[in-house]
């Protein structure tokens, strides 16, 4: 197969595509991309050295029975998911996950392209990705696999569509349920398919797992460790605005750090220490944070669902107490990897049938004073001063809550975007 690029000229209606929504002016995020692909000094005398960094990646789960792939399932049938990436840059390579498959998964043939928006891709950008030298690959349960770098031309925040021909796959599925983006699977061979028209529709991920760019060694990325709300719950579906997403735009448009990249490790329902959905975030946090590609810095906001689940005043107390505890192991942890950690306090959940009670403030209020006072964080992200309610300091402002008192909808989730300090991501 030919090398194929993607033109910057002929596809910048691409990228204004995966911006739609977002308030950036076309003509300054061209320059923005510009400079960023420019890498040669002032002087056009030299060029940095560059290294791989994650672009975009997504935290793997064992997929829940409600919200496995549809008919006809994966199994000898083709997927279609798209994903944002956060950097742009011209190599890559794309790694899949079977970490919770019982059974392994072959993927006969996967393609890369940019999307043209639903299930259509930009065809003269279509490419194949290989695998040691070869087109196919089998993934043995509980393990990743990453294909071969190759050159694919791409601007920071592309809508890009990868597309796999599965062959036999694990009756357990490794993917991640709240991709907030339409995912479409179509019956048999169809991987080098323009449009899937007709194809069954599900707003899941399944098997990808992350994307790694070529970029200059000043990169480097930041992980938000989360629950719900990071994962964006309450943002729009393919709008691509939760707030990470908000976050990585002012990082692109902002000239100190246009280097940084930004990588999503929300689980919707996810806990700390026990008990939600998916790896808690104590026993995901090698993978999800320090096995990343070139982390700089970590944003956590997890402790709402450990503090929501709690049953009586002294259990109750005690999950407070071991939420800071977990605070400061993963603090450790990351400060021995070179890592610095901002601390984000816990929203207010006020009015949450389902969550609020006097005791369980008042364990928010406790681990929210730690996280402020304690100087084991490397500095404060005060999302719970930002996001209260003024007439009423333990609800959400209204004009940002969903209605169901816990997660921000799409405003809430521009206004915690715009509230980070960029100041803390300059190299």
């Amino acid at each position: 197969m030919s090398e194929k690029t993607y033109s910057v000229s002929k596809r910048f209606s691409s990228l204004r595509y995966s911006l739609a929504g977002l308030p950036v002016l076309a003509g300054l995020f061209f320059t923005l991309t510009f400079a960023m692909c420019n890498d040669s000094s002032p002087t056009g005398t030299s060029k940095q050295a560059e290294v791989w960094i994650g672009t975009w990646s997504t935290a793997p789960q064992l997929v829940e029975p409600g919200n496995m792939p549809p008919s006809p399932g994966l199994s000898n049938n083709t997927l279609r998911q798209i994903v944002c990436v956060s950097l742009g840059g011209d190599s890559l390579r794309v790694r899949f996950s079977n970490e919770f498959g019982t059974s392994s998964v072959t993927m006969n043939e996967v393609h890369i392209a940019i999307s043209a928006g639903g299930s259509v891709i930009y065809p003269e950008t279509d490419q194949t990705l290989t695998f040691t030298g070869e087109p196919d690959v089998t993934i043995e349960p509980e393990n990743t696999v990453t294909s071969d770098p190759f050159h694919f031309e791409m601007e920071p925040r592309t809508n890009v569509a990868i597309t796999i021909f599965f062959g036999e796959t694990s009756a357990d599925v490794t993917g991640h349920p709240g991709s907030r983006t339409t995912s479409y699977l179509l019956s048999g061979d169809a991987v080098a398919s323009v449009d899937f028209t007709g194809a069954a529709k599900t707003d899941h991920w399944y098997i990808i797992n992350g994307i790694d760019v070529m970029a200059n060694e000043s990169a480097a990325a930041v992980v938000v460790l989360g629950n719900s709300i990071t994962d964006g719950r309450g943002s729009g579906t393919n709008r691509q605005n939760r707030w990470p997403d908000q976050l990585a735009i002012r990082l692109l448009m902002n000239p100190a750090t246009q280097q940084v990249a930004v990588l999503n490790m929300g689980i919707g329902g996810n806990s700390v220490f026990t008990g939600g959905l998916g790896p808690t975030a104590l026993d995901r946090f090698d993978r999800d944070v320090l096995g990343q590609t070139r982390v700089r810095w970590l944003i956590i906001l997890e402790g709402i669902n450990d503090i929501g689940t709690s049953e009586g005043e002294e259990h109750t107390n005690a999950v407070a107490n071991d939420l800071i505890a977990a605070y400061e192991q993963m603090i450790d942890d990351a400060h021995a990897n070179s890592i610095k950690v901002y601390g984000a306090t816990i929203m207010p959940f006020g009015g949450c049938s389902f969550y609020y009670n006097d005791y369980r403030e008042a364990a928010r209020q406790t681990v929210n004073q730690w996280i402020r006072s304690s100087s084991c964080f490397d500095a404060i992200i005060d999302f719970d001063q930002i996001m209260c309610n003024p007439a009423d300091t333990l609800s959400l402002i209204p004009v940002a809550d969903t209605g169901d008192h816990l997660h921000p909808n799409e405003i809430g989730h521009q206004m915690m975007g715009k509230a980070v300090d960029l100041n803390l991501f300059k190299q």
